[in-house]
């Protein structure tokens, strides 16, 4: 008989009101609503958050809070992060998708000794992270490390 680890199960709720054209409100529970609408290339307005915009976005931040999770994990300190990521979106037969997305972190540590360790964890990111597991893209991780005394002030 196979033992294994129990792991739970969570549920995220999301509300939306549609305003006008093509722009609405989304909300959760005690969290502030996000406006969100069309990107202009879609006739959309500018100044509001896209599907598309969001979906880069919380795949960048997943893969900033398992790198801070597996940090913690490892008692890595780091003095700071940075990312930035871009998202493709393109027609693959007759359908829009995001086919590509590329996170580009910067990692800046206090100690030559811990870039190594940091390579370690930045390794393991990907492979962890729910969104790049949850999406059909191509995920690309490009990080780069820092040490902090070479960071201009």
């Amino acid at each position: 008989m196979a033992t294994g680890k129990t792991y739970k199960s969570f549920q995220y709720r999301n509300n939306l009101v549609w305003d006008t054209a093509r722009r609405g409100r989304t909300s959760a529970p005690d969290k502030p609503d996000i406006e969100i609408g069309s990107p202009p290339e879609f006739k959309g307005e500018a100044g509001v958050w896209a599907p598309e915009e969001m979906l880069v976005a919380a795949l960048n931040a997943c893969m900033m809070l398992t790198f801070v999770s597996f940090a913690q994990g490892k008692r890595l300190e780091f003095v700071a992060y940075e990312s930035a990521a871009e998202g493709l979106l393109a027609n693959v037969d007759g359908k829009y998708r995001i086919v590509e997305v590329s996170v580009r972190p910067i990692v800046v540590l206090s100690s030559e000794a811990d870039i190594e360790a940091a390579r370690t964890i930045m390794a393991e990111v990907k492979a962890n992270c729910f969104i790049s597991n949850s999406i059909t893209a191509d995920v690309k991780l490009a990080p780069q490390f820092q040490m902090a005394s070479d960071v201009p002030t």
